[in-house]
């Protein structure tokens, strides 16, 4: 392994566990030590790959952020658009223990959002960024027939709304609202627009599929 590949697997292995640390005990509690510890490196390395606890933060958030997509990567081309969209959606809830942990993140950086300049535009940025992942499929399956001509960036807010209202619902283990209700209720809110049924799909994620 070079430097370089060490240092790279390092950081990697810093941002999980501050990601890990961050969810389970929330911002205000986290040190660096702890993140130091929990990631089995030294404090000042750690310091050496970021050296504020705010800079850990944000990268931490954008991290996690990358992995959300992860899933998603290889074989879309040969989806239909309704269930690469579905999967999309699937993947912005709570729907595992890992996106739960995503969840307690972006949880985080709401609250910090309201107080830190930094936060927000870190939140506003990573919105953008699925703001224009939801609209991509939406683009897709206008382009190919699959869904009706759409106001696009209007189904994207309102899928992305739906998503935070409802993940937040399932979060508290509402008894109201579970996971299939809030599938069900973001297709059933979006399917008009799109001229598709108003039942959501059966997805499964990449893992699943190769397991």
């Amino acid at each position: 392994m070079t430097k370089a590949e060490r240092a790279f697997e390092t950081r990697e292995r810093i941002l999980r566990a501050a990601c890990e640390v961050i969810a389970d005990i929330g911002f205000e509690n986290v040190s660096m030590r702890k993140v130091a510890e929990h990631a089995g490196v030294s404090k000042a390395l750690l310091h050496y790959h970021f050296d504020t606890r705010e800079k850990l933060f944000a990268e931490a958030m954008t991290h996690s952020f990358a992995q959300t997509g992860t899933d998603l990567d290889g074989g879309d081309a040969d989806l239909p658009s309704g269930v690469l969209l579905a999967r999309i959606v699937r993947t912005m809830l709570p729907t595992d223990e890992e996106l739960r942990q995503d969840w307690k993140l972006w949880q985080e950086l709401w609250v910090r959002a309201q107080r830190d300049d930094a936060a927000r535009h870190l939140a506003v940025d990573l919105y953008d960024q699925l703001h224009a992942w939801v609209g991509g499929a939406v683009e897709r399956g206008v382009a190919t027939g699959e869904f009706a001509p759409c106001d696009v960036a209007a189904i994207s807010t309102l899928i992305l709304a739906l998503c935070d209202g409802l993940g937040i619902r399932v979060m508290l283990a509402d008894a109201r609202v579970d996971l299939p209700t809030a599938q069900a209720t973001i297709w059933s809110a979006i399917a008009p627009s799109l001229g598709i049924s108003p039942v959501f799909p059966e997805v499964r994620t990449a893992a699943e599929l190769q397991a």
